[in-house]
């Protein structure tokens, strides 16, 4: 199945396995209800596609760039989301990530209530000045990952690890921490624990 014709496509309750496209522009393609499994887009740019009801398994999709395209109730599992700028999205909505890595990617001023970032390794991500209320982060490591002027408001960062939020910079209302991770936010109140 070739992606990259250059006329629109819609593909409905399709499986893709194994797809490979390396530096390569795929455009106007709509999926709803698809399947994709063990596939590989690295610097791809994915100008006016939608993706709609969407699982990815699996797959490697690497520094992607996703232009004016729709995203709504995605779920990637077991997957590599590195290096994805989803400030270039057009709509996002309802992502799930389960046991994935989505190390540095950028989403800042991204409006995505409700992220679930299930036992995922998050490392070096940009959430600066994104709203992700009501997310659930359970078990995800946030290594050096940046939270600033963010709307955690009722998120869930139980078992979550290696996070730095300041909480003078956060909105932070109602949410749920577990010990002994949640002694880092501690940090930003210029304290000194004995």
């Amino acid at each position: 199945m070739n992606l990259l014709s250059k006329t629109p496509q819609s593909f409905y309750k399709e499986k893709f396995v194994g797809l490979t496209y390396t530096n390569q522009k795929i455009q106007d393609k709509e999926f709803e209800n698809c399947v994709f499994e063990k596939c590989i887009f690295i610097e791809c740019v994915f100008e006016n596609c939608r993706f709609i009801d969407i699982i990815f398994s699996g797959c490697s999709i690497s520094a992607n760039k996703p232009y004016n395209s729709q995203y709504i109730n995605v779920t990637f599992k077991d997957s590599k989301i590195m290096g994805f700028d989803w400030t270039k999205v057009k709509n996002v909505r309802s992502i799930t990530f389960e046991r994935c890595d989505i190390s540095y990617s950028n989403f800042s001023f991204v409006k995505l209530p409700e992220l679930k970032l299930l036992e995922c390794i998050s490392n070096e991500v940009n959430f600066n000045e994104s709203d992700l209320t009501g997310g659930i982060f359970t078990k995800t490591d946030f290594y050096k990952s940046v939270f600033s002027n963010t709307n955690l408001s009722k998120a869930d960062f139980r078992k979550a690890f290696n996070y730095g939020i300041d909480i003078n910079f956060n909105k932070l209302t109602k949410v749920k921490f577990s010990l002994p991770e949640a002694t880092s936010l501690l940090k930003s109140l210029d304290i000194i624990l004995d």
